[in-house]
């Protein structure tokens, strides 16, 4: 049976050291990756996910993203799984990546749709086609917000079809999809994508959560995914209430530098972001201290 890659999956954020000599004065410090990848899978995560957004893949060089990605294999060994981010320009790219990925012993790879570039349902239907030819299990990633490319159901319908093709990320922020994708794409894993609608996603059937807070609360995000599955509703969302405050940030811009303050603020190192992202400005600091404040009290 093919891998559906389901379960809390953390969307990992990556950890830098100044370094003068290293692009923008930082380089990812892969010791603290190491053991945050460890922390995550020790504390009930099924597995972590290097080189998403949230991993800023796209600030990285090629060497340093190969790095980052074989660093979560290895720190997660046997003990969880490791689906590595392949986003791309083109289906060229994207496939090298998820060669790689193979090659230094991923479970499967997450893709976004070209990136940079409006494709058209053949290009995207080429795009992860050509991704699936490395021979992992494949997580399509549809997030219409920043690739102005939408995986429609009718899509992920066609999408569904090409061996390899096992889950998608779904990340449109419109719940009503689910039961839709579960229909057109019986066989498709649909994952909450959205750390703010991951509740609403469960209940409707999707079977794992891709997720950006578990890098700050992780035991307690297992436990809510947990809760959730399990049809125990009213104790879900007495969990999940007062976090959504905090989560709602995962679907901001400012996600990435957001969850590494989060992280700072319950004790973890979340520490900077490299350019393009610069830090948070007062009045969004003001609001994250009061969301993660209110989080961090109820779960007490």
């Amino acid at each position: 049976m093919t891998e559906k890659l389901e379960g809390v999956i953390v969307a990992t954020a990556l950890p830098y050291a100044e370094d003068a000599s290293a692009p923008a004065g930082l380089r990812p410090d892969l010791d603290k990756y190491a053991e945050h990848c460890r922390w995550l899978v020790d504390n009930g995560c099924r597995g972590v996910g290097p080189n998403g957004s949230l991993g800023e893949y796209s600030s990285l060089t090629d060497d340093e993203r190969r790095a980052v990605a074989r660093t979560a294999i290895e720190a997660v060994g046997n003990d969880g799984i490791v689906v590595v981010g392949v986003h791309g320009v083109g289906a060229h790219q994207a496939r090298g990546w998820a060669e790689k990925a193979a090659e230094d012993g991923a479970t499967g790879v997450l893709c976004l749709p070209p990136t940079m570039y409006r494709a058209n349902r053949g290009e995207v239907i080429h795009h992860f086609t050509e991704v699936a030819k490395a021979g992992l299990p494949v997580m399509v990633y549809n997030n219409p917000h920043d690739t102005k490319v939408d995986l429609t159901p009718d899509l992920l319908g066609e999408i569904a079809q090409i061996e390899n093709i096992v889950a998608v990320k779904e990340f449109s922020g419109d719940v009503r999809r689910i039961l839709e994708i579960r229909e057109l794409a019986p066989d498709l894993a649909v994952i909450a994508g959205a750390d703010d609608l991951t509740l609403e996603a469960l209940l409707m059937g999707a079977t794992g959560w891709f997720a950006g807070f578990p890098n700050v609360f992780p035991k307690e995000s297992v436990r809510l995914f947990d809760l959730a599955v399990q049809g125990k509703l009213e104790e879900a969302r007495a969990l999940y209430e007062p976090l959504v405050a905090a989560f709602r940030w995962d679907s901001r811009t400012e996600f990435v530098q957001a969850i590494k303050y989060g992280m700072d603020y319950v004790g973890r190192y979340g520490g900077p972001c490299r350019p393009p992202r610069g830090p948070l400005v007062p009045e969004h600091l003001a609001q994250l201290e009061q969301d993660m404040k209110k989080a961090v009290e109820s779960l007490r």
